[in-house]
């Protein structure tokens, strides 16, 4: 890749907001439960997602749910859940894509995150947790 082209990568990269579904999309209320998309979106989803689209964010869904080892469920894998869960919601026409990979993105927005600032706060952090 030449330096132009790495720029313009860059720049796109720079646009990508990569969310979590379950917990931050999908309230998820039950856990895994028996592996379907049972629950409504979070409170203000399709409004934040649509403000987030039209200032020119590129929305990527990262799941565990569209991992391809992950057993079929009703005969579809996740990412076909996933999308046929947004449509049902209209929240699809927002969503660029739906991943089980981690992208280079400007925000990670994922409800079991925790925000790095040394080692030592983060272990403080899981330890509490315990």
């Amino acid at each position: 890749m030449n330096l132009e082209n790495y720029k313009k990568q860059i720049k796109k990269d720079n646009m990508v907001i990569s969310i979590d579904f379950d917990g931050v999309i999908h309230r998820n209320s039950k856990g895994f439960h028996d592996g379907t998309i049972y629950d409504k979106p979070v409170k203000g989803t399709k409004k934040s997602l649509r403000k987030l689209y039209t200032k020119g964010f590129d929305l990527v869904i990262s799941t565990c749910k569209a991992d391809p080892d992950r057993p079929l469920v009703n005969g579809k894998n996740g990412i076909e859940l996933v999308w046929e869960w947004l449509e049902k919601w209209e929240l699809d026409q927002y969503i660029m894509k739906v991943t089980n990979e981690k992208p280079r993105a400007l925000f990670y927005i994922d409800d079991k995150g925790i925000r790095f600032e040394s080692w030592k706060d983060t272990l403080k952090i899981i330890e509490a947790k315990k």
